[in-house]
């Protein structure tokens, strides 16, 4: 990834104006991140990536950003039971539906991003359409509204 290869249609802000989810802070203080955080640097000051890159090429996989956030989802996931998640959906108080809904309203969309970026755009397409059917075909249809 070169300089020249950023997206010329990305917008440029005010670092005041990024909006962080509470928690991101621990995980963007991290040591983790200091290879990824020394890459957007230089990206912002118009530097050469060259290094940056070369850094992160160096990191083991279990060091990366996509390993964190791949296992976080294999953990989140990892006793997924949808009759659990119909206990608790038929249980909560409208408050804790809205506090659930808060905290998962951009997720999809994020996944879609992250998986598009790792990817590509047509093989995030591919499983996230697969992924619909088959949800359709092993957990039927459920009215959660």
């Amino acid at each position: 990834m070169s300089k020249e290869e950023h997206d010329p249609t990305a917008k440029q802000m005010p670092i005041g104006d990024i909006h962080t989810e509470p928690g991101s802070e621990d995980l963007m203080d991290s040591p983790a991140m200091q290879p990824y955080l020394r890459m957007a640097i230089a990206m912002m000051q118009g530097k050469d990536l060259t290094a940056a890159v070369e850094e992160i090429r160096q990191l083991p996989l279990e060091q990366r950003y996509v390993w964190r956030v791949a296992s976080a989802l294999k953990w989140a996931f990892a006793d997924f039971d949808s009759i659990n998640v119909e206990a608790d959906r038929q249980t909560l108080s409208a408050e804790d539906r809205q506090q659930l809904l808060d905290l998962l309203q951009h997720r999809p969309l994020q996944f879609c991003l992250f998986l598009s970026a790792l990817l590509g755009q047509k093989t995030m397409e591919t499983l996230v359409v697969s992924a619909i059917r088959n949800s359709r075909v092993i957990g039927g249809s459920v009215d959660g509204n």
